[in-house]
């Protein structure tokens, strides 16, 4: 079984940037630290997220094959389709005309698919069946329930 993408949509182009304020401050994900004075500056998302904005992509995850690199359900995928992909990238590919999220694993002349999730099976191209790298996944955006 295949996690599956849905909701291709394409990116913002620069010419529509998307600011927030990233403070300087680092997060402790361990002990507390003392509070300092909240300083920082404004960023522009698009261009901190994406490289190349006409071959961009934003993809929803679905399903869990990807969870142990950190894609879960639901989860917002960037997609870079003018990214050559190399061997470990994070791809989306198109699988007898489905699309799906894997490792992308070459070596010694072999391609597969590797699923992230040991209860799910990897892709490995049989004679006859249809896989086409789609495009480089460069960045994943989660959201929590408030």
């Amino acid at each position: 079984m295949y996690s599956y993408i849905s909701a291709l949509q394409p990116v913002p182009t620069s010419e529509a940037p998307l600011q927030v304020l990233l403070l300087n401050n680092r997060v402790h994900a361990g002990f507390p630290s003392p509070a300092e004075d909240l300083g920082g500056q404004r960023i522009d998302l698009t261009q901190v997220l994406i490289t190349h904005p006409q071959a961009t992509y934003f993809l929803r995850a679905s399903g869990h094959s990807m969870v142990e690199v950190g894609i879960f359900d639901k989860d917002i995928l960037v997609v870079d389709r003018a990214i050559k992909a190399r061997h470990n990238h994070i791809v989306v590919a198109i699988v007898d005309g489905d699309f799906t999220v894997k490792q992308y694993y070459q070596r010694a002349g072999r391609i597969k698919l590797k699923a992230a999730n040991p209860t799910f099976a990897d892709i490995v191209p049989r004679e006859g069946q249809t896989l086409e790298v789609w495009g480089v996944v460069t960045s994943s955006i989660k959201q929590f329930p408030v």
